[in-house]
């Protein structure tokens, strides 16, 4: 495994506990500017977030109603009522986002299909880069003020779902994430730059609570004025 993902991985609460749990859930309270240009701005309720771990499933509730949660795989995203009955279903549902620009609207299961890989890549960053299929190589370090955070460039599989093919993740000394740069290939592939901070120890696995994602300027500065996705998660537990 690489040095790097190898000591990340560690940092993050070591490959033996994370391969003991299944499961992943938290409070999830998000917002920014993403889902206003989307025309589906985001209201600050908290909701019940939860993903397995070893395969790409998630789901969130409430979704649209009281009585209804998303249903979330690459493949399939569904609406449904809590007692299983299915609302709305989309098949294969990255094609719906074919010749989408920013400021193309999504409907409810665009917005689901969004939510699922998107929490599902960050709870389980960044044990999901050690999955089949991913390749990771070193980049360039990053200079954030008087600190220098090193980088790694992953390449996602076809199989897995998430913002676009290459991913680039910045590690701290102490080998915890601090920044996540991606093109959401969903939304025009405009380029974000994604801070993360005030880690939690959630039953063994170190994860950070605070998620700001920021356009990304051709230097790789992020424009601060412009939040595209806020995500403040409480109550993190894993179980097996």
């Amino acid at each position: 495994m690489n040095k790097l993902l190898t000591q990340a991985i560690q940092a993050h609460g070591g490959m033996a506990r994370w391969q003991s749990l299944s499961d992943g859930h938290a409070t999830i309270v998000s917002g920014g500017d993403l889902f206003a240009v989307k025309g589906l701005p985001q209201d600050p309720a908290p909701r019940e977030m939860t993903v397995r771990l070893h395969e790409e499933r998630a789901s969130v509730r409430p979704f649209g109603a009281p009585d209804q949660k998303t249903d979330f795989t690459p493949g399939r995203v569904s609406i449904e009522k809590l007692d299983g009955r299915v609302v709305a279903e989309r098949m294969d549902p990255r094609t719906s986002f074919n010749g989408h620009a920013l400021e193309t609207p999504w409907d409810a299961l665009d917005r689901a299909y969004f939510n699922g890989y998107a929490l599902w890549t960050y709870l389980t960053t960044p044990f999901l880069l050690t999955m089949p299929g991913f390749t990771v190589t070193d980049i360039e370090p990053w200079r954030e003020g008087d600190e220098v955070w090193r980088g790694l460039r992953a390449t996602f599989p076809p199989e897995i779902a998430s913002h676009s093919d290459e991913q680039d993740f910045y590690f701290g000394s102490d080998g915890l994430l601090r920044r996540h740069d991606y093109h959401v290939d969903v939304a025009g592939g405009f380029a974000a730059a994604q801070y993360v901070g005030d880690y939690v120890d959630a039953d063994g696995i170190r994860v950070p609570t605070r998620r700001r994602a920021y356009r990304r300027s051709i230097d790789g500065r992020p424009r601060l004025h412009e939040v595209m996705v806020s995500i403040d998660l409480s109550n993190v537990r894993f179980s097996d």
